[in-house]
C-alpha cells in the first residue's frame, strides 16, 4: 500500500535550518507531483510547496519563497523540503502528500518548532 514517511523535524532557533525528508513507497513515485503542507495549532492545513515529476517545476507559497526549497530524488523515492531562515510562524506539523490540490495520500507528519 501507499506509504509516505516524513522525517527531519525538530526544534530550532529562529534563523536556523532544517531539512525534511519524505520517503515514499507503494506507487510509481516519479509519475506524481509531490507536495508539502503544514498545519499550525488552531489553524487550517496550508499548502507549502509542490514539485512536478522529475522536478521540472516547483511552486512555493509566498510566505516561504526565498527561504524554503523543495526537491526530489526519484532514484530514492524521496522528496525534500529544505527550510532556511526559519521563523516562529513556521512552527507547524509538516505533512508530505502525493498530489497537489487534492492529495491522494498523506504522511503522518513531522513536527517543526521554531523557538528561542
Amino acid at each position: 500500500q501507499v506509504q509516505l514517511v516524513e522525517s527531519g523535524g525538530g526544534m530550532v532557533q529562529p534563523g536556523g535550518s532544517l531539512r525534511l525528508s519524505c520517503a515514499a513507497s507503494g506507487f510509481d513515485f516519479s509519475d506524481y507531483v509531490m507536495s508539502w503542507y503544514r498545519q499550525a495549532p488552531g489553524k487550517q492545513r496550508e499548502w507549502v510547496a509542490a514539485i512536478t515529476s522529475a522536478g521540472v517545476v516547483t511552486r512555493l507559497v509566498d510566505s516561504v519563497k526565498g527561504r524554503f526549497t523543495i526537491s526530489r530524488d526519484d532514484a530514492k523515492n524521496t522528496v525534500y523540503l529544505q527550510m532556511n531562515s526559519l521563523k516562529p510562524e513556521d512552527t507547524a506539523l509538516y505533512y508530505c502528500a502525493r498530489g497537489s490540490r487534492d492529495p491522494l495520500n498523506w504522511g503522518q507528519g513531522t513536527q517543526v518548532t521554531v523557538s528561542s
